[in-house]
């Protein structure tokens, strides 16, 4: 990749004076038809859109032309005052480098993907001697065989929970199976073989991490009939129990498919996606089918920007797919724009051939059909909870005052047991409800603090909040900065966050503090605004469920990071701060002594003893507990 060479300095100061179809004209003097991305931005260098070409000149001589375009491309084309290229080697390159800036810069005009989160996987380790099977998300990196992508981590749970009574692998980290003495509960529900305490050998458990692979890459065709067969030899040789526990796993095999719903029998790896368009707003529909079964589908709200189908869905797979292995059929509800283009960039990623289909009869013709209609349906749910939500928006700006409905609500509340493990916590709202990607967590870092200061607590959050936001984006072009702050608390928290938000110098942010009212019952909540007279609602005004909801998400959210910072100190051990004890060491310790704090009281000679201790170790470990004491 490489940046075309910038216009001379008499083109850069007219197109600098020029905007829309002028301003496009100006630069194809010093463009050629080497292929690449475009981006084209506003008088502020905004970003507008993001585009790719095969042949970057023939590509903005359209833009140049006055006539032809839809009113999207005519509105975007006159707010352009510059433009930026970069060319590519391929055209396939060049899709590629597209998706990625739009991923990054969120241009207006293009379609965007908003939700992208990774999907989990079932992994089955390979570093141990009994692997252990379990739900993964994020970067590959551990050892072993991966199967996925499921939708959610709801399909996973169910899987592998059935997943478990079929094949009775074990879920446990490999340091609490290292420890066992005795089998866990895990066994006595019969969901685990407790190879941890011998109860099945190494072959055997091989012979079931075997059968739990071959049910996941789709070679189980004929496996509940052998386990049929193995039940009936059991039971013919008057080995109740064994045959009980064949009978469990055949049920458990039978669950897993009737749970799975769709079931294709021609296709055996792709994904479905099915695109619903309306009055604008758009429902992806995303089947993941993997070794013949259905893995669960997650449905997605693209931001169109009025494109049509092809657009929407070549964007929706451009982005979808920068992070995330495609598979080796991707069966569409609509033809795309570059067919051939986005299966040899898709193909490129993986090193294998990608096949994209739109199919018109049989067995894929029907899952896309059965996608479209789940999108259909989605998209019919969204926009009524949309609709909804704007009246909600709407109520809000009138009740508080605002000169229009908020685009973005923040809700801060903090979380902590006599100052101890203290967390603040932030939830933000919009048009879409709960933005929940939005969410930020605050370890409160304050030394100075005094234990309990919810004030000191939220001062810091709010200056970490604004001070960042500051920093990136100064000029709050992004929608990431909030129309209105909900904090929790009366006349005396609002005066003291609005000296805060002073400070800050963003005063001009609406905030108000929601206090209980009499009694602190629900439904008597005060309202406090700077200089105004406090006021509440009526009892079942909409606006005011609203408002409470949104509080007690907050609340849900800081009492549940602050339990989390809590659990996770409990669980420290201060060995793990000792450097040089690693995990063996630190076993050995504690066997001998018992515990970590009989092990900080030990004397020199006695920490000799442990087996695996040095003279050197036993001084580094007695010297970092005597220090501290």
């Amino acid at each position: 990749m490489t940046d075309t060479m910038p216009p001379s300095k008499s083109v850069e100061d007219a197109s600098a004076k020029l905007t829309g179809h002028d301003c496009v004209q100006s630069y194809l003097k010093t463009l050629d038809n080497s292929p690449g991305v475009y981006r084209m931005l506003d008088a502020q260098q905004r970003v507008l859109y993001v585009g790719k070409a095969r042949a970057l000149r023939k590509r903005v001589s359209n833009y140049a032309n006055p006539n032809g375009h839809v009113p999207r491309i005519s509105r975007m084309i006159s707010e352009t005052a510059s433009m930026m290229f970069l060319t590519t080697k391929t055209e396939t390159e060049a899709l590629l480098l597209e998706q990625n800036l739009i991923k990054q810069l969120k241009p207006k005009f293009n379609v965007l993907l908003r939700d992208d989160k990774s999907f989990p996987n079932i992994l089955v380790t390979t570093q141990h001697s009994f692997p252990q099977i379990k739900k993964h998300r994020g970067a590959k990196r551990e050892k072993g065989s991966y199967y996925g992508p499921f939708a959610s981590a709801g399909a996973v749970n169910r899987t592998l929970n059935q997943l478990q009574r079929a094949f009775l692998l074990r879920n446990c980290s490999d340091s609490d199976f290292e420890s066992r003495s005795r089998p866990c509960l895990q066994y006595q529900i019969k969901r685990c073989a407790a190879p941890c305490v011998g109860k099945i050998n190494d072959d055997d458990y091989g012979r079931l991490v075997k059968d739990a692979q071959n049910f996941l890459s789709g070679r189980s065709t004929d496996m509940q009939e052998q386990l049929a067969t193995q039940m009936q030899q059991a039971s013919d040789e008057m080995e109740f129990e064994r045959a009980a526990a064949l009978r469990d796993r055949i049920r458990a095999l039978t669950q897993v498919q009737t749970a799975q719903g769709i079931n294709p029998h021609t296709v055996s790896e792709a994904d479905i996606i099915a695109l619903h368009l309306e009055h604008g707003q758009a429902c992806v529909q995303v089947f993941f089918i993997r070794a013949n079964q259905n893995w669960g589908n997650r449905d997605f709200y693209p931001k169109t920007a009025n494109a049509a189908e092809a657009e929407v869905l070549q964007a929706f797979m451009g982005q979808f797919y920068s992070d995330k292995e495609p598979p080796r059929q991707i069966i569409l509800s609509h033809a795309i724009e570059d067919p051939d283009l986005m299966a040899d960039a898709l193909g490129q990623k993986i090193d294998r051939k990608v096949e994209i289909l739109v199919p018109q009869r049989g067995e894929k013709q029907e899952l896309v059909t059965g996608a479209i209609r789940n999108a259909r349906e989605s998209l019919g749910r969204k926009m009524s909870e949309t609709a909804t939500q704007a009246k909600l928006l709407q109520g809000v700006a009138e009740a508080f005052g605002l000169e229009a409905p908020p685009k973005r609500i923040e809700v801060y509340d903090n979380s902590h047991i006599q100052g101890t493990n203290a967390v603040g916590g932030m939830i933000a709202a919009g048009p879409d409800g709960f933005m929940r990607s939005q969410y930020r967590k605050f370890n409160i870092k304050g030394e100075d603090l005094v234990p309990g200061d919810d004030f000191g607590m939220m001062k810091e959050v709010l200056q970490r909040r604004f001070k960042r936001l500051k920093k990136e984006d100064p000029e709050r072009k992004t929608d990431m900065w909030p129309d209105l702050l909900l904090i929790d608390g009366g006349a005396g928290q609002v005066s003291a966050v609005r000296q805060i938000m002073r400070e800050m110098d963003v005063e001009d942010i609406a905030m108000v503090g929601v206090a209980k009212g009499e009694d602190r019952d629900a439904g008597k909540e005060e309202f406090h605004r700077t200089g105004k007279r406090p006021f509440a609602l009526r009892h079942n005004d909409p606006v005011l469920y609203f408002v409470q909801r949104m509080r007690d998400e907050a609340h849900r959210f800081a009492i549940g990071t602050h339990r989390a910072k809590r659990a996770k100190s409990q669980m420290k051990n201060p060995l793990d701060e000792v450097e040089g004890v690693g995990p063996k060491r630190k076993k050995a310790l504690l066997l001998h002594f018992g515990s970590a704090k009989a092990v900080s009281r030990a004397n020199l000679s006695d920490l000799m003893s442990v087996d695996g201790v040095s003279e050197a170790m036993a001084q580094t470990i007695y010297d970092h507990f005597h220090e501290k004491g």
